[in-house]
């Protein structure tokens, strides 16, 4: 079997970058409040998820450039991971609002957890909710080309936490180009619901 070539390989990373250009610029051009109503929308169907109230600890993410916002779920569950960039790795530290330490702006300008707050146990975490640019109906993801979530869904530890992207609905595709080190999440929650692949 043949390998793929270097040049089918660039015509997908041009292909993603391209869709990751429209897509952004899409989120960004949605109005305030429809942009809230739409947040908590996604909010309802997770919290109306059983699996979700039952979990431990909770990995998230701070909005960014009007990604989904999920922080209304804080007054919901106790125990939430934040990631924080540090080299090419992220790492996870508990986050509350009561949290004595504050977020602060981190790499690329996300919002993130001070290095000085405690680290999560990673054998807690129960659920990752994942950022995105989009989706598709498989579970495949189109990040921001940093290739962080990449990295992480390839570690074993990893593979046995379910992991839901979030993503507005116009962002929940039919499919997505792919690479070889790309895995599927275990869903995707929209506005229009929670979608756990089969």
């Amino acid at each position: 079997m043949s390998q793929p070539s270097s040049s089918s390989s660039d015509l997908n990373q041009e292909a993603k970058a391209d869709l990751r250009r429209r897509l952004i610029k899409a989120r960004q051009s949605i109005p305030p409040q429809l942009w809230r109503q739409k947040c908590d929308r996604i909010c309802a169907h997770l919290l109306a998820w059983n699996y979700f109230r039952q979990c431990r600890v909770i990995l998230a993410y701070t909005s960014f450039r009007q990604e989904p916002d999920l922080s209304p779920l804080t007054q919901h569950h106790a125990h939430w991971g934040l990631p924080r960039c540090v080299g090419k790795q992220m790492q996870w530290h508990y986050w509350s609002p009561q949290s004595k330490w504050p977020l602060r702006k981190g790499a690329y300008g996300i919002t993130e957890p001070h290095p000085k707050s405690p680290l999560v146990d990673l054998a807690m975490v129960d659920l990752m909710l994942v950022p995105a640019v989009a989706c598709d109906v498989r579970g495949y993801r189109l990040g921001y080309g940093g290739g962080y979530y990449d990295r992480l869904f390839n570690q074993p530890q990893w593979q046995r936490v379910p992991a839901i992207g979030v993503v507005f609905e116009y962002a929940r595709l039919p499919s997505l180009p792919k690479d070889v080190w790309d895995r599927p999440m275990t869903g995707v929650c929209s506005e229009s619901g929670l979608f756990l692949a089969q």
